[in-house]
């Protein structure tokens, strides 16, 4: 019985993985996986797929740390997680990152910004480092999902499990990437590519700076 429970718990956070793969909250590093993967016409379906699955490694490596955090913390995690200081903080960082992504203020964190300067990077090491790093970028936005997977952790208490369900939720999340990465090259012919990735960047610009909003409205309301 128990065993058939994480089954599920596995099956869940991959399936809450991809739902989230395909919303705003994961365009930005679409721009990112073409620059490091898709760049180059002569890369293979097999070379993109595999360059896509270490990329995405390293984004579920730092989820996973997430929740080894969050099982190691237990309950102190949850009331930390409740804390309207914690839905003011990450109400901040999603408007902050929001108006980067309208390039209001300039971080240089987004795909966009970071295109010219990496795609000359190659090898797996160098893209399973932006993938760690992406997973920090792309956290805020993934709050709401990402802050009910840890919660659940949490309250379990058990650190492999706990670390592995954000292993598997990560590789739902970047279901997109790996699409995107495997055939990049094929994306990257695309008549009015740069145009369209300025407008998904600007649409996810809009909906983090909507998300950051609710989370301050809520914080106000908790305290």
């Amino acid at each position: 019985m128990l065993l058939q429970s994480e089954a599920i718990g596995y099956l869940s956070a991959f399936i809450g993985g991809v739902m989230v793969s395909f919303t705003p909250c994961v365009y930005p590093l679409i721009p990112i996986t073409l620059s490091f993967i898709g760049v180059k016409g002569h890369v293979s379906h097999m070379r993109g797929l595999c360059l896509s699955l270490v990329y995405v490694l390293g984004l579920a490596i730092t989820y996973s740390l997430l929740g080894l955090i969050a099982s190691l913390t237990g309950t102190l995690f949850g009331r930390v997680a409740a804390s309207p200081i914690t839905s003011l903080v990450v109400g901040n960082v999603c408007i902050i990152s929001g108006l980067s992504f309208l390039d209001v203020i300039h971080f240089n964190v987004t795909g966009l910004a970071l295109q010219n300067k990496i795609k000359r990077t190659g090898g797996y090491f160098p893209v399973f480092l932006l993938g760690v790093v992406s997973g920090l970028v792309a956290t805020p936005c993934t709050a709401p999902a990402l802050g009910t997977i840890l919660v659940y952790v949490a309250s379990k208490q058990n650190i492999l499990y706990g670390s592995s369900l954000l292993f598997v939720f990560a590789y739902g999340m970047g279901f997109s990437l790996i699409l995107a990465g495997t055939v990049g090259h094929l994306i990257i012919k695309l008549p009015g590519l740069q145009k369209w990735l300025y407008r998904m960047q600007e649409f996810s610009g809009f909906v983090l700076i909507v998300m950051g909003e609710y989370f301050i409205i809520q914080a106000g309301r908790l305290m």
